[in-house]
């Protein structure tokens, strides 16, 4: 791979960004660029404009794309001029590739990384600004890698079932580069999808996985279905990070895989994790992301005094695998940085066994189920439609996620904009992790003494305006989503006019809501619609929309729907 940038001109100092699918091939790359340059890899379902901040922010020399596969990345590199590799996988061997778009002519010698060299840059979002540059040197990385793997005891027997996605910090040193640093090895799954991961568990026998309390929840409920799932003998351990994990999740996980999990706490910044709950038999703690597991660990007040177990400040962290400091960013180095300590913008406290509890945030950045999202990134988006005067997105409390994105606009005068039409635009403009799942038309948005739009707290000045009230089906049609969306989220009161998201789903549950009403009503919806659609009343608009009134195929399926629940009542009688 090093030879093969060389003879691009990539140098040891350059960036190359890769935006490939979850797998084998994405690992492949990013270990091959990493040893060599320096590899960005980005969410490949970004957007155009996406793209065009990221290649430009980086200076990207290069960019390893699919060969072959569409991608609003290939335009935008070319127009940006930043060469182009197309990756070709091998079909018979995992990780395998060739490069088109490489010449043949000179094969020079690469010059491989070291030690304080970077090997990865990511960008983390902001709270005032857009994303920073995080660079993470070899060291950093490796020192990071060694810690999870001593905190997990991992050794060349383990092998690790991926599901988190490689262009983020937590698959890429929390999966990969710790399996690797142990001798172990690692399944490189698509992602998370019910029916390869209950394969996966079965025929390639794990003995650990690590993922996201969503993606863990979404487990249960495969082996609630599956119970197969939950008979890997080989699994000694679950693994969870990015944000925080319920104790109820964790002590159900425990009951039905019969293995320890292990919650830890790490960051970008920190190249993945700072602290982590012990194996047994050592203790641990529900609620507690554990003791320190990588870097050094205190608790800050606002003047730069460390303070006591039990005193609440904020986290601050120094050490091996910290990042030296943002890329051309003096400003948020100089609030980031205190006496070498840096501020993780989380507030937290500790007790006498040196635990670490987190019990809160500075930051203005949501974490929604472990992906960290500019709130300003999406106020930009929202202010470019032609209708928005102001607009300003913040968290919201969410079962599953721990926090989701909501916004509130204030239209211009007399202007008429539907919620489903603004989060249209956001789609086009935003990969759909960063979409808000409900945006409000209010009047007016708080501000601060200083005329600063008011982002933290405007959850519970907006409380009114999130909640709905409940409206019953009036049709057959609706009667049925709002049976399914109640089997998907297990609950029993939902109204036609209720959010999906706002009720507890994600995109794992919203995907198995679409695939239950595709079967059920026999169309096809595209992946988007319960995103664009959040809502039972809007769901029935779109299947009725695609099936057509007209053919009356939908009254058929209605009418067979309801003999199929008759007879099912008539079972359970029985």
């Amino acid at each position: 791979m090093g030879s093969a940038l060389c003879r691009l001109g990539v140098r040891g100092y350059d960036r190359v960004a890769i935006a490939l699918p979850n797998g084998p091939d994405i690992a492949a790359v990013f270990l091959g660029v990493a040893s060599y340059a320096t590899c960005a890899p980005l969410n490949p379902s970004l957007q155009s404009d996406e793209f065009e901040f990221y290649l430009t922010d980086l200076c990207a020399n290069a960019i390893v794309l699919p060969a072959d596969e569409g991608s609003p990345a290939r335009d935008v590199a070319k127009r940006l001029g930043v060469a182009v590799l197309e990756l070709e996988r091998s079909r018979e061997v995992a990780g395998l590739f060739a490069l088109r778009g490489v010449s043949d002519d000179v094969n020079p010698p690469a010059n491989w990384g070291a030690g304080e060299d970077v090997a990865l840059v990511l960008h983390t979002s902001g709270t005032t600004s857009r994303p920073k540059q995080v660079p993470l040197s070899h060291d950093n990385l490796c020192t990071s890698a060694r810690c999870i793997a001593h905190v997990l005891s991992l050794t060349s027997a383990d092998r690790c079932l991926n599901v988190m996605p490689l262009f983020h910090i937590h698959g890429l040193v929390g999966v990969l580069l710790s399996s690797l640093s142990a001798g172990g090895s690692v399944i490189c799954s698509a992602g998370f999808e019910n029916d390869s991961f209950a394969d996966l568990m079965k025929h390639r026998q794990p003995t650990w996985y690590s993922a996201v309390p969503t993606i863990h929840q979404s487990v249960l409920a495969l082996a609630k279905e599956r119970p197969e799932v939950a008979t890997n003998d080989n699994l000694r351990l679950i693994r969870s990070s990015s944000s925080s994990l319920p104790p109820s999740v964790m002590a159900e996980l425990e009951a039905v895989f019969k293995v320890p999990v292990i919650e830890s706490y790490g960051m970008t910044e920190a190249a993945h994790q700072m602290a982590s709950n012990p194996l047994p038999p050592a203790e641990r703690k529900p609620g507690s992301v554990g003791v320190p597991a990588g870097p050094e660990m205190a608790i800050m007040d606002d003047d730069g005094g460390l303070l006591l177990a039990g005193q609440t400040g904020e986290i601050v962290i120094r050490g091996q695998s910290v990042t030296a400091g943002y890329v051309n960013n003096a400003e948020a180095n100089d609030s980031a940085f205190t006496d070498g300590w840096f501020r993780t913008g989380d507030l937290g406290c500790k007790d006498d066994e040196n635990y670490f509890f987190l019990t809160g945030r500075k930051k203005e950045m949501v974490n929604r189920g472990g992906e960290n999202i500019s709130p300003r990134e999406i106020d930009e988006v929202l202010l470019d439609h032609p209708s928005v005067a102001q607009a300003v997105a913040f968290a919201v409390p969410h079962p599953t996620l721990g926090e989701d994105v909501v916004a509130a606009v204030v239209l211009h005068n007399l202007d008429a904009v539907s919620e489903k039409d603004l989060r249209q635009f956001a789609f086009a403009r935003l990969a759909a992790i960063k979409v808000p799942s409900q945006i409000l038309t209010v009047d007016s948005i708080p501000k601060g003494p200083t005329g600063k739009l008011q982002r933290i707290g405007m959850h519970e000045k907006l409380a009114a305006d999130l909640q709905s009230h409940h409206v019953p089906p009036r049709n057959d049609l609706e009667k049925s989503i709002i049976a399914v969306v109640k089997q998907v989220l297990e609950t029993s009161r939902v109204g036609v006019t209720d959010n999906f998201f706002a009720l507890g789903g994600d995109s794992l549950k919203a995907a198995r809501v679409l695939a239950r009403l595709c079967d059920e009503f026999q169309v096809e919806l595209p992946a988007v619609s319960v995103f664009l659609n959040p809502t039972p009343e809007q769901l029935s608009l779109e299947i009725t929309r695609v099936l057509g009134e007209e053919t009356g195929l939908l009254d058929e399926l209605l009418d067979e729907i309801e003999l199929m629940s008759d007879e099912e009542a008539r079972r359970q009688v029985a």
